[in-house]
Formats: C-alpha cells, structure tokens, sequence
C-alpha cells in the first residue's frame, strides 16, 4: 500500500477577480446615501466592481456624471488607506484606513445653516 499525499488547496492570496465593497461597508455607504436621498441632495447611485478597485457614484441627477465617488483599492491598503472620496473634478476630498471616517467629509454637506 503506498500513501500519497493529499492534493494541496490553492492559496487564498491569490488577489482576487475583482474587488467588492463587503456588507458591513456597503450598510455604512447606503446608510449615508439614505440620509442625502432624505435631504434631498442625491437621487441615484451606480456600482462598478473592477479587477483593481469597487466604486460607489453618485449622482444628482440619472444622467449626470457623478457628484462624488466613493472608492475602494486593497492595494493601497499599506500606504495613504484603501478608501478614497473623489469630487466631481477628480480631486480626492479624502483618503485613509477607516471607511466611516473618510465619509465624514460627506456628512458636513448635511449641516447647513438655517435661513
């Protein structure tokens, strides 16, 4: 009787197809987006899952380019942080590690004086 060796698994580290926002920050990117749909500053909303990096536009109006992006790349995990907000010009408004806080600077577009 000889004994072979159990066929070895491939590694999970291998990147994978493409990338996606998990549930946890997807409830925290439609969380914000409720809230801006309720003040009436959004309307729509598209997803793109590329090889290299998950977006979330958003739009004013359905057949405008978006007001804001909202972008996720792994691969910038270790440097400046993996989540971005890029403006409707393609300034980045805001990077790093923490999706909520990276948010934030969206959430100041809610607080407006009162007339």
């Amino acid at each position: 009787m000889t004994v072979q060796p159990p066929t070895p698994f491939y590694s999970s580290s291998r990147s994978p197809d493409q990338v996606a926002f998990d549930r946890t920050e997807l409830g925290t990117i439609l969380g914000l987006y409720g809230r801006m749909v309720a003040a009436g500053e959004w309307r729509d909303y598209a997803l793109s899952f590329l090889s290299d990096m998950a977006v979330f536009s958003v739009f004013r109006r359905a057949a405008e380019y978006p007001i804001y992006r909202i972008e996720k790349r792994p691969r910038l995990r270790g440097r400046q942080g993996m989540y971005a907000v890029i403006g409707m010009d393609g300034q980045i408004l805001k990077r790093g590690h923490d999706l909520p806080t990276v948010l934030r600077i969206l959430e100041r577009k809610l607080i407006r004086p009162i007339d």
